[in-house]
């Protein structure tokens, strides 16, 4: 990717994505990915992290800049992928989403290669701020 802005993720987000991790009997590109972004990760607690940064669960509004599309996408662990707007955390514009705060942008790879550039405008709903810890 050529942008990698700064992230940040919560302690318990990143033991789960680490135990999941862990459970990778394929451990491809996704899981590499995946890995390399939360080594570069700022790790803060659940209850110190900012409302307008993407964790696990949290519901974003984003757009594709080259189309001007926008998207309301739902980060989620990779056995809650499937629903409408839910992205796995393995996918790769779910593991580009993990960390990034409200105006950042990132570049990800669409099909056939060519790299999209996604605007974060709005965490709709995070988990952290609305108390709910627990999934």
């Amino acid at each position: 990717m050529s942008s990698t802005p700064s992230i940040i993720i919560t302690r318990l987000d990143l033991q789960r994505l680490e135990r999941l991790l862990d459970s990778q009997e394929d451990f491809g590109p996704a899981a590499a990915a995946l890995e390399t972004e939360l080594a570069r990760a700022q790790v803060v607690g659940h209850d110190e992290v900012p409302a307008g940064v993407v964790t696990m669960n949290s519901r974003v509004h984003c757009r594709e800049e080259g189309s001007g599309k926008d998207y309301h996408l739902t980060l989620v662990y990779p056995q809650d992928a499937g629903g409408e707007g839910c992205v796995s955390i393995l996918a790769p514009v779910g593991c580009a989403l993990l960390g990034l705060s409200v105006g950042q942008q990132i570049d990800w790879p669409g099909p056939a290669g060519k790299a999209l550039r996604l605007t974060l405008l709005a965490v709709e709903y995070q988990p952290e701020a609305a108390g709910a810890y627990r999934r």
